[in-house]
């Protein structure tokens, strides 16, 4: 996926639903862009993918999520309301990054550093039409 247009929500899903085949434990998806810009929907349609037990939710007040019940767990993180590295690591970021799952993590541009070089990169942006895009870093 070098850029992809997503026309509606269900678009988005079915680009999280895509990656979730590919994903192996300790893969890691960093998700940028702006509010509104689809990540969280992306998240949900990785759950799906998995076959994750619920919905997936955005973790921006409680900072983390676990879905588990499919092929690997998922843990959703998100570094919005995060100030600084240690906040992040102190989550607990490297046991999940070495643990037995996938993670995705929203706004994780703001400390880049602290992720494996392995992570793949996705941007999401506004579209003008109400698309939304969705380019690999």
């Amino acid at each position: 996926m070098a850029t992809t247009i997503s026309r509606d929500p269900a678009g988005t899903l079915a680009l999280g639903r895509a990656l979730a085949a590919e994903l192996r434990a300790g893969d890691v998806v960093a998700l940028t862009g702006d509010l509104g810009a689809g990540k969280t929907h992306f998240v949900k349609g990785l759950a799906a993918g998995l076959g994750a037990t619920g919905e997936a939710t955005s973790p921006t007040f409680t900072l983390l999520h676990e879905y588990e019940g499919g092929r690997l767990p998922l843990y959703h993180l998100d570094f919005y309301r995060l100030a600084t590295p240690a906040e992040a690591l102190a989550l607990g970021l490297d046991e999940y990054l070495d643990g037995p799952g996938a993670c995705a993590i929203e706004w994780a541009d703001k400390f880049p550093d602290l992720l494996p070089a392995r992570t793949v990169w996705l941007r999401l942006a506004h579209g003008a039409d109400g698309s939304r895009t969705v380019s690999r870093e």
